[in-house]
């Protein structure tokens, strides 16, 4: 049964428009870095030569806080971000919100896109460097051990899959080969009722030797080994309207 979540669209009625932008991953970082009710920076938006200009500026004390795993304690995040504005491209796209409750919300609909690009400069530079520097270390790296390792793990039970199995192996015993004829009758009862069995199916419905069963399903059956039943077995047309001896004598008896 799946969970359904009920969703607040209170947010549609209010005809709320959000922006959707894109900010860089070390911008987001110092974000998290601020106190829970703290100013994370200020937006701007002026006219530039008739064009509508929109710019963050980063709070400085999250500037001076540097980027995360920095060393040099002189550098500093770029503070001022210029915004590129997109259009929405005729997408109707929406933002929702989830409550420490798992309550969904609508917030609104998304009326402008845009990508927060910092300005390049010194400090930027500095920091890209110390990003590529961070992303080329190995994840793994070799130690070598003064004394080797003398210290050897062993098992200190059996697996409860294995006693299973075990268990299932001495009931069932050894698997003998039947009469032709009933093991043709078993295969015909089967296909009756799915057209298409892989080999351990076919073991499991005739407890028969797999190569057995493999010499007998060759000479009534077709392996595919492509297309949407790959790896099974289907039995040949002039097969699949089969009676067995049983059904024969009934039929002759009525």
């Amino acid at each position: 049964m799946s969970d359904k979540t009920e969703v607040n669209l209170s947010g549609v009625k209010e005809s709320k428009g959000v922006w959707l932008v894109k900010v860089p991953k070390y911008l987001s970082q110092q974000w998290d870095k601020a106190t829970e009710k703290g100013e994370v920076g200020k937006i701007t938006i002026g006219k530039k030569q008739g064009k509508t200009e929109v710019r963050f500026s980063l709070n400085a004390e999250l500037c001076a806080l540097g980027a995360v795993g920095e060393k040099d304690g002189s550098l500093q995040v770029p503070r001022d971000h210029p915004f590129t504005m997109h259009t929405v491209g005729g997408q109707t796209m929406a933002v929702f919100s989830q409550s420490d409750t798992d309550g969904i919300s609508l917030e609104g609909t998304v009326v402008h896109r845009a990508e927060c690009r910092p300005v390049v400069n010194d400090n930027y530079m500095k920091l890209k460097k110390l990003q590529i520097k961070e992303s080329a270390k190995p994840q793994r790296l070799s130690q070598q051990l003064e004394r080797a390792v003398t210290t050897v793990f062993k098992p200190v039970a059996n697996h409860d899959f294995n006693v299973d199995y075990e268990k299932k192996k001495k009931s069932e015993g050894k698997m003998v080969r039947a009469e032709r004829q009933v093991v043709l009758d078993m295969l015909f009862s089967a296909f009756e009722k799915h057209q298409y069995y892989n080999i351990k199916d076919l073991v499991d419905i005739t407890r028969q030797p797999v190569t057995y069963l493999k010499e007998i399903m060759r000479e009534i059956g077709t392996y595919n080994s492509k297309g949407a039943h790959k790896s099974t077995w289907e039995l040949k047309p002039e097969y699949r309207h089969y009676q067995s001896a049983e059904e024969e004598e009934e039929m002759e008896t009525t």
